[in-house]
Protein backbone atom coordinates (compact mmCIF):
# COMPACT_ATOMS: atom_id res chain seq x y z
CA UNK A 1 0.00 0.00 0.00
CA UNK A 2 0.91 3.33 -0.27
CA UNK A 3 2.75 5.97 2.00
CA UNK A 4 3.24 2.98 4.13
CA UNK A 5 7.05 3.00 2.97
CA UNK A 6 9.09 5.58 3.76
CA UNK A 7 10.33 5.84 -0.23
CA UNK A 8 6.97 6.37 -1.10
CA UNK A 9 7.44 9.81 0.47
CA UNK A 10 10.26 10.68 -1.03
CA UNK A 11 9.50 9.62 -4.67
CA UNK A 12 6.39 11.68 -4.23
CA UNK A 13 8.66 14.88 -3.47
CA UNK A 14 11.55 13.55 -5.71
CA UNK A 15 8.79 13.60 -8.17
CA UNK A 16 7.49 16.82 -7.56
CA UNK A 17 10.81 18.47 -7.68
CA UNK A 18 11.15 17.00 -10.72
CA UNK A 19 8.15 18.58 -11.90
CA UNK A 20 8.43 22.15 -10.07
CA UNK A 21 12.07 22.15 -12.19
CA UNK A 22 10.72 21.65 -15.31
CA UNK A 23 7.81 23.99 -15.08
CA UNK A 24 9.62 27.08 -13.16
CA UNK A 25 13.28 27.00 -14.45
CA UNK A 26 12.17 25.28 -18.15
CA UNK A 27 15.41 22.48 -17.92
CA UNK A 28 16.01 21.13 -21.39
CA UNK A 29 14.84 17.81 -20.42
CA UNK A 30 13.72 15.12 -22.71
CA UNK A 31 10.89 13.26 -21.53
CA UNK A 32 11.95 9.92 -23.53
CA UNK A 33 15.48 9.82 -21.85
CA UNK A 34 13.73 10.42 -18.27
CA UNK A 35 11.56 7.40 -19.38
CA UNK A 36 14.61 5.26 -20.84
CA UNK A 37 16.53 5.57 -17.17
CA UNK A 38 13.30 4.97 -15.25
CA UNK A 39 12.85 1.89 -17.20
CA UNK A 40 17.13 0.70 -16.80
CA UNK A 41 17.08 1.25 -13.17
CA UNK A 42 13.96 -0.83 -12.83
CA UNK A 43 14.87 -3.36 -14.80
CA UNK A 44 18.75 -3.05 -13.63
CA UNK A 45 17.00 -3.40 -10.01
CA UNK A 46 15.38 -6.87 -11.23
CA UNK A 47 18.36 -7.98 -12.82
CA UNK A 48 20.63 -7.95 -10.24
CA UNK A 49 18.13 -9.15 -7.63
CA UNK A 50 17.35 -12.23 -9.87
CA UNK A 51 21.75 -13.12 -9.97
CA UNK A 52 21.92 -12.33 -6.59
CA UNK A 53 19.22 -14.69 -5.46
CA UNK A 54 20.63 -16.99 -7.84
CA UNK A 55 24.38 -17.40 -6.52
CA UNK A 56 22.97 -17.48 -3.43
CA UNK A 57 20.80 -20.35 -4.01
CA UNK A 58 22.22 -22.00 -6.93
CA UNK A 59 18.52 -22.00 -8.41
CA UNK A 60 17.11 -20.05 -10.84
CA UNK A 61 13.31 -18.68 -9.97
CA UNK A 62 12.41 -15.70 -11.99
CA UNK A 63 9.97 -13.54 -9.43
CA UNK A 64 7.39 -10.93 -10.21
CA UNK A 65 9.58 -7.79 -10.43
CA UNK A 66 6.28 -6.21 -8.77
CA UNK A 67 6.49 -7.61 -5.61
CA UNK A 68 9.99 -7.04 -4.97
CA UNK A 69 10.09 -3.93 -2.62
CA UNK A 70 13.52 -2.87 -3.46
CA UNK A 71 12.19 -0.59 -6.66
CA UNK A 72 11.08 1.96 -4.66
CA UNK A 73 14.69 2.14 -4.24
CA UNK A 74 15.24 2.03 -8.03
CA UNK A 75 12.53 4.59 -8.40
CA UNK A 76 14.82 6.72 -6.43
CA UNK A 77 17.67 6.59 -8.00
CA UNK A 78 15.85 6.95 -11.31
CA UNK A 79 14.50 10.15 -10.20
CA UNK A 80 18.15 11.77 -8.62
CA UNK A 81 19.50 11.25 -11.93
CA UNK A 82 16.67 12.83 -13.80
CA UNK A 83 16.58 15.67 -11.54
CA UNK A 84 20.70 16.19 -11.65
CA UNK A 85 21.95 14.49 -14.70
CA UNK A 86 21.70 16.13 -18.32
CA UNK A 87 22.70 13.59 -21.38
CA UNK A 88 22.04 13.97 -25.54
CA UNK A 89 22.08 10.25 -25.66
CA UNK A 90 19.77 7.40 -24.73
CA UNK A 91 23.06 5.00 -24.37
CA UNK A 92 23.97 7.41 -21.66
CA UNK A 93 21.59 7.46 -19.82
CA UNK A 94 20.93 3.77 -20.08
CA UNK A 95 24.94 3.52 -18.67
CA UNK A 96 24.35 5.96 -15.05
CA UNK A 97 21.11 4.25 -14.74
CA UNK A 98 22.71 0.54 -14.98
CA UNK A 99 25.74 1.33 -13.56
CA UNK A 100 24.10 3.28 -10.31
CA UNK A 101 21.76 0.28 -9.77
CA UNK A 102 24.51 -2.38 -10.50
CA UNK A 103 26.81 -0.50 -7.99
CA UNK A 104 24.69 -1.60 -4.77
CA UNK A 105 25.26 -5.03 -5.48
CA UNK A 106 28.76 -5.29 -6.68
CA UNK A 107 30.64 -2.31 -4.08
CA UNK A 108 29.72 -4.05 -0.80
CA UNK A 109 31.15 -4.65 2.38
CA UNK A 110 29.48 -6.92 5.20
CA UNK A 111 26.74 -6.97 3.24
CA UNK A 112 26.19 -3.25 2.49
CA UNK A 113 26.81 -1.35 -0.48
CA UNK A 114 28.95 2.01 0.06
CA UNK A 115 28.43 3.87 -2.57
CA UNK A 116 25.26 5.98 -3.34
CA UNK A 117 23.55 5.05 -6.53
CA UNK A 118 22.50 8.01 -8.38
CA UNK A 119 26.15 9.72 -7.36
CA UNK A 120 28.25 6.50 -8.36
CA UNK A 121 25.72 6.50 -11.72
CA UNK A 122 26.64 10.35 -12.67
CA UNK A 123 30.39 9.78 -11.90
CA UNK A 124 30.44 6.99 -14.21
CA UNK A 125 29.08 8.73 -17.22
CA UNK A 126 30.84 12.05 -16.48
CA UNK A 127 33.74 9.96 -16.59
CA UNK A 128 33.12 7.31 -19.68
CA UNK A 129 30.86 9.63 -21.88
CA UNK A 130 31.45 12.89 -23.67
CA UNK A 131 27.61 14.02 -23.39
CA UNK A 132 26.82 13.98 -19.89
CA UNK A 133 27.49 17.05 -17.85
CA UNK A 134 25.09 18.23 -14.68
CA UNK A 135 24.24 21.34 -13.81
CA UNK A 136 24.49 22.56 -10.11
CA UNK A 137 22.96 26.42 -10.68
CA UNK A 138 19.95 24.91 -12.12
CA UNK A 139 17.66 25.71 -9.20
CA UNK A 140 19.59 29.22 -8.40
CA UNK A 141 19.62 30.52 -4.82
CA UNK A 142 15.71 31.48 -4.79
CA UNK A 143 14.85 31.49 -0.77
CA UNK A 144 11.10 29.71 -1.27
CA UNK A 145 13.04 26.58 -2.81
CA UNK A 146 15.22 26.42 0.34
CA UNK A 147 12.45 26.51 2.51
CA UNK A 148 10.93 23.69 0.29
CA UNK A 149 14.06 20.92 0.23
CA UNK A 150 14.45 21.80 3.80
CA UNK A 151 10.76 21.07 4.80
CA UNK A 152 10.33 17.91 2.42
CA UNK A 153 13.65 16.80 3.07
CA UNK A 154 12.97 17.12 6.52
CA UNK A 155 9.95 14.89 6.77
CA UNK A 156 12.17 11.99 4.89
CA UNK A 157 15.08 12.43 7.61
CA UNK A 158 13.17 12.50 10.85
CA UNK A 159 11.73 9.11 9.78
CA UNK A 160 15.04 6.96 8.77
CA UNK A 161 17.38 8.86 11.58
CA UNK A 162 19.78 10.87 9.70
CA UNK A 163 19.02 14.37 9.81
CA UNK A 164 22.30 15.06 11.89
CA UNK A 165 23.97 14.15 8.60
CA UNK A 166 22.57 17.00 7.12
CA UNK A 167 23.21 19.15 9.52
CA UNK A 168 27.00 18.27 10.30
CA UNK A 169 27.40 18.75 6.61
CA UNK A 170 26.14 22.06 6.10
CA UNK A 171 27.11 23.82 9.08
CA UNK A 172 30.71 22.18 8.48
CA UNK A 173 30.48 23.46 4.88
CA UNK A 174 28.72 26.78 6.23
CA UNK A 175 31.73 27.56 8.38
CA UNK A 176 34.35 27.12 6.02
CA UNK A 177 32.37 29.42 3.66
CA UNK A 178 32.02 31.76 6.40
CA UNK A 179 35.88 32.33 6.92
CA UNK A 180 36.49 32.46 3.60
CA UNK A 181 34.67 34.97 3.12
CA UNK A 182 35.45 37.05 6.14
CA UNK A 183 38.47 36.61 4.92
CA UNK A 184 38.61 38.40 1.45
CA UNK A 185 36.30 40.96 2.57
CA UNK A 186 33.19 39.55 0.71
CA UNK A 187 29.74 40.87 2.16
CA UNK A 188 27.06 38.75 3.56
CA UNK A 189 25.12 38.55 0.16
CA UNK A 190 28.22 36.50 -1.41
CA UNK A 191 27.92 33.84 1.47
CA UNK A 192 24.20 33.35 1.58
CA UNK A 193 24.34 33.16 -2.46
CA UNK A 194 27.08 30.37 -2.09
CA UNK A 195 25.05 28.25 0.83
CA UNK A 196 21.32 28.63 -1.16
CA UNK A 197 21.84 26.75 -4.07
CA UNK A 198 19.05 24.48 -4.22
CA UNK A 199 21.69 21.62 -5.86
CA UNK A 200 23.80 21.83 -2.60
CA UNK A 201 20.64 21.51 -0.38
CA UNK A 202 19.33 18.47 -2.39
CA UNK A 203 22.58 16.52 -2.11
CA UNK A 204 22.47 17.49 1.41
CA UNK A 205 19.28 16.20 2.17
CA UNK A 206 18.43 13.71 -0.64
CA UNK A 207 21.85 12.24 -1.22
CA UNK A 208 23.84 12.39 0.84
CA UNK A 209 21.86 10.96 3.49
CA UNK A 210 21.02 7.62 2.14
CA UNK A 211 20.83 5.80 4.96
CA UNK A 212 22.17 2.39 3.43
CA UNK A 213 25.40 3.61 1.99
CA UNK A 214 26.63 6.32 4.70
CA UNK A 215 28.32 5.17 7.86
CA UNK A 216 26.04 3.05 10.69
CA UNK A 217 27.59 4.76 13.88
CA UNK A 218 26.45 8.19 14.29
CA UNK A 219 29.86 9.48 15.28
CA UNK A 220 31.30 8.14 12.18
CA UNK A 221 28.73 10.06 10.11
CA UNK A 222 29.65 13.07 12.00
CA UNK A 223 33.25 12.44 11.06
CA UNK A 224 32.14 11.05 7.69
CA UNK A 225 29.67 14.36 6.55
CA UNK A 226 32.95 16.89 8.20
CA UNK A 227 35.38 15.42 5.70
CA UNK A 228 33.45 15.81 2.88
CA UNK A 229 32.47 18.92 3.52
CA UNK A 230 36.27 19.90 3.70
CA UNK A 231 36.65 18.08 0.52
CA UNK A 232 34.04 20.23 -1.50
CA UNK A 233 35.62 23.41 -0.10
CA UNK A 234 38.14 22.46 -1.10
CA UNK A 235 37.68 21.49 -4.53
CA UNK A 236 34.95 24.37 -5.09
CA UNK A 237 37.55 27.01 -3.97
CA UNK A 238 40.61 25.94 -4.68
CA UNK A 239 40.66 23.74 -7.88
CA UNK A 240 37.48 25.55 -9.43
CA UNK A 241 34.89 22.26 -9.46
CA UNK A 242 31.73 23.39 -9.69
CA UNK A 243 30.49 19.62 -9.27
CA UNK A 244 32.28 19.01 -6.03
CA UNK A 245 29.82 17.88 -3.93
CA UNK A 246 29.22 15.11 -6.64
CA UNK A 247 32.76 14.08 -6.74
CA UNK A 248 33.58 14.66 -2.84
CA UNK A 249 31.25 12.00 -2.06
CA UNK A 250 32.26 9.67 -4.69
CA UNK A 251 35.89 9.97 -3.58
CA UNK A 252 35.08 9.28 0.34
CA UNK A 253 32.59 6.51 0.06
CA UNK A 254 34.78 4.28 0.90
CA UNK A 255 35.82 6.18 4.28
CA UNK A 256 32.49 4.22 5.11
CA UNK A 257 34.13 1.19 5.36
CA UNK A 258 36.68 2.04 7.71
CA UNK A 259 34.32 4.11 10.12
CA UNK A 260 32.06 1.29 10.30
CA UNK A 261 35.08 -1.21 11.20
CA UNK A 262 36.17 1.40 13.85
CA UNK A 263 32.47 2.15 15.03
CA UNK A 264 30.34 -0.58 14.92
CA UNK A 265 26.48 -0.08 14.93
CA UNK A 266 23.60 -1.70 13.61
CA UNK A 267 22.91 -1.59 9.99
CA UNK A 268 20.12 0.65 8.29
CA UNK A 269 16.95 -1.44 7.17
CA UNK A 270 14.04 0.00 5.24
CA UNK A 271 11.62 -2.23 7.46
CA UNK A 272 12.85 -1.19 10.73
CA UNK A 273 12.17 2.21 9.56
CA UNK A 274 8.72 1.60 8.67
CA UNK A 275 7.86 -0.17 11.72
CA UNK A 276 8.90 2.94 13.23
CA UNK A 277 6.78 4.97 11.50
CA UNK A 278 3.73 3.21 12.38
CA UNK A 279 4.18 3.55 15.65
CA UNK A 280 1.83 6.06 16.20
CA UNK A 281 -1.01 4.00 14.79
CA UNK A 282 0.12 0.69 16.05
CA UNK A 283 0.81 -0.57 19.87
CA UNK A 284 4.13 -2.68 20.56
CA UNK A 285 2.29 -5.50 21.04
CA UNK A 286 0.82 -5.15 17.17
CA UNK A 287 4.72 -4.19 16.20
CA UNK A 288 5.97 -7.17 17.81
CA UNK A 289 3.24 -9.48 16.25
CA UNK A 290 3.93 -8.48 13.17
CA UNK A 291 7.60 -9.10 13.68
CA UNK A 292 7.39 -12.11 14.94
CA UNK A 293 5.08 -13.49 11.20
CA UNK A 294 7.56 -11.40 9.57
CA UNK A 295 10.04 -13.88 10.71
CA UNK A 296 8.30 -16.83 10.83
CA UNK A 297 7.03 -15.96 7.26
CA UNK A 298 8.25 -18.19 4.96
CA UNK A 299 9.37 -15.79 2.08
CA UNK A 300 10.79 -14.00 5.05
CA UNK A 301 14.31 -14.25 3.44
CA UNK A 302 12.96 -12.28 0.05
CA UNK A 303 11.48 -9.51 2.11
CA UNK A 304 15.59 -9.20 3.52
CA UNK A 305 16.79 -9.28 -0.02
CA UNK A 306 15.09 -6.70 -1.37
CA UNK A 307 15.23 -4.18 0.94
CA UNK A 308 17.81 -2.43 -0.57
Amino acid sequence: MLFKDVRDYQILFLSSFLILGIGTKDWTLKPELIVVLLLTCLISQWFNEEIKTYLLTKKLVLANPLKLHSLRSAIITALGLSLLLRADSYLTMILAGFSAVSSKFIFKFNDKHFFNPANFGIISVLTLTPDAWVSPGQWGDDWWYAFLFFGTGGIILKQVGRWDTSVVFLSAYAGLEAVRNIWLGWTIDVFLHRLMSGSLLLFALFMLTDPRSIPSAKSSRYIWAICIAVLTFVLRNQFFVPTAIFWSLFALAPLTIILDIIWTAPKFSWLQANNKSLLVTKTSDDLYNGSAKCRSHPHAYKYNLADG
